[in-house]
């Protein structure tokens, strides 16, 4: 699998990420599929919350309501344009998902709400102007895996 993550996407990655600092925040992702195993991320959420130095809770009631409205506007065209994931700031730490969100990721991949698999970029800024990030692939029933990012 590859995932791309566009330019004007990544530009106001960095604005949210500049403006919370040391706190952790993140979202939920919205995709293109471009061709099977091929997505193109194009909308992401972030929670009015902002988490703590080490940690970040998504809450659900807005990105909901964000995700409805993507469906909307993408005629729910399912197929093509769906929920690709999560996303969470490491601000402090390394850009690859902690045991805790290997966990989380597992559970929402195996639960009851019918995610078949899911994506977790776990992002964040050096320097506050340089972009790191990591992609991790979370199938129903298999290990996570890291993928990589796709040339734009």
């Amino acid at each position: 699998m590859r995932v791309e993550l566009p330019v004007w996407i990544q530009k106001r990655l960095r604005g949210n990420l500049r403006e919370a600092g040391r706190l952790e925040i993140g979202g939920v992702l919205m995709g293109e599929q471009l061709e099977p195993g091929h997505f193109r991320i194009v909308d992401f959420t972030v929670d009015d919350q902002k988490g703590g130095m080490a940690h970040f809770t998504r809450g659900t009631d807005q990105h909901r309501a964000a995700l409805d409205a993507f469906f909307a506007r993408t005629d729910a065209d399912y197929g093509r344009f769906n929920y690709l994931g999560e996303w969470h700031s490491h601000p402090s730490f390394p850009v690859r998902p902690s045991p805790t969100d290997t966990t989380s990721m597992l559970d929402l991949v195996n639960g009851e709400r019918g995610i078949d698999f899911a994506v977790l970029m776990i992002a964040r800024l050096d320097y506050w102007v340089a972009l790191k990030r990591s992609f991790t692939l979370f199938v129903r029933d298999r290990q996570p895996v890291a993928i990589s990012e796709a040339p734009r």
